[in-house]
């Protein structure tokens, strides 16, 4: 099972809004993102999945993290298995 943690996200915002994540704070911890590895949209085409952009990134010291951005509540988490 996949467990979700609220994040703070500060984002780059080029043509659209929240276009992709620069760092995030998890537990009072500031996280610079180094490189995003690789992204995905979850779409509208099963309603069960609500839209969501997915975002496998590694931070600056290294430490690797899947981030999720609710665009419907516009609302940020880190997953963890």
């Amino acid at each position: 099972m996949i467990k979700i943690y609220p994040i703070t996200v500060e984002c780059y915002s080029g043509y659209k809004a929240d276009e992709y994540p620069r760092a995030f704070t998890l537990e009072n911890k500031r996280y610079e993102i180094k490189e995003v590895i690789d992204r995905w949209y979850q779409g509208y085409l099963n309603p069960e999945f609500p839209e969501a952009n997915y975002f496998r990134i590694e931070t600056a010291c290294g430490n690797r993290f899947l981030l999720k951005h609710d665009l419907k509540n516009d609302k940020w988490y880190v997953c963890e298995k």
